[in-house]
């Protein structure tokens, strides 16, 4: 699968859940629930020890796209890539955490918050990029600036949205999807929570049409 058909599938739905797992055994039954929900994507980050482990059992998913996120060194992509990750995100710009995803031909989405990050993944060819943090670098207003200048690039802003805001960014022509982990909350997976996370994910779904119609 080419990296440009992994960033298409990823940003299918219009949501991307961002997960923190400190325990692997709760990865299977996490991913049953987004599947359950109608989003079968997942950007597992590399906040946790357990991290690798419970992409590996994510990623054994054939049903799920599965990415690592919070990745911000080489070494993390090359352990991202060994666990199964069709995708990387990064919360900043990194140069050879970019050069080392295209070395093995994976998909990546560089996180920025300013004009001059944009500028520089511009000139590695990439043009889907993660608005991080969304909220605190100016939310909507600050996409809506941005648009003017580049008007070719793409965003995810992550970082502050919500069920609530979530709408108002995905009308911005230039947002393909937002991140977010209200609907996979920590306490909410560590709770065996997951019929309410398959009910969140499937109300984001839904705004997430709508919004996009």
């Amino acid at each position: 699968m080419s990296a440009e058909h992994v960033l298409g599938l990823v940003c299918a739905t219009g949501v991307i859940p961002v997960v923190v797992l400190d325990d692997p055994e709760l990865a299977r039954p996490l991913g049953d629930a987004l599947k359950e929900g109608g989003l079968p994507v997942a950007e597992l980050t590399f906040r946790t020890a357990a991290a690798p482990a419970a992409l590996r059992l994510l990623a054994a998913d054939p049903d799920l796209i599965v990415g690592a996120g919070t990745v911000v060194s080489a070494d993390q992509v090359d352990l991202a890539h060994e666990a199964g990750a069709r995708f990387i995100v990064t919360p900043g710009f990194s140069g050879r955490v970019i050069d080392r995803c295209h070395k093995l031909g994976m998909a990546v989405i560089p996180g920025v918050a300013t004009a001059t990050e944009v500028i520089a993944a511009l000139d590695y060819g990439i043009d889907l990029l993660k608005f991080f943090p969304a909220h605190a670098s100016g939310g909507v207003t600050m996409l809506r600036a941005l648009q003017g200048p580049f008007p070719q690039v793409r965003f995810i802003p992550t970082g502050g949205v919500s069920a609530a805001n979530m709408a108002d960014y995905l009308a911005l022509s230039s947002v393909v999807a937002v991140g977010g982990s209200w609907m996979v909350s920590p306490e909410r997976v560590r709770g065996g929570e997951f019929a309410a996370v398959s009910r969140l994910a499937r109300e984001a779904v839904q705004i997430a049409a709508e919004a996009r119609t």
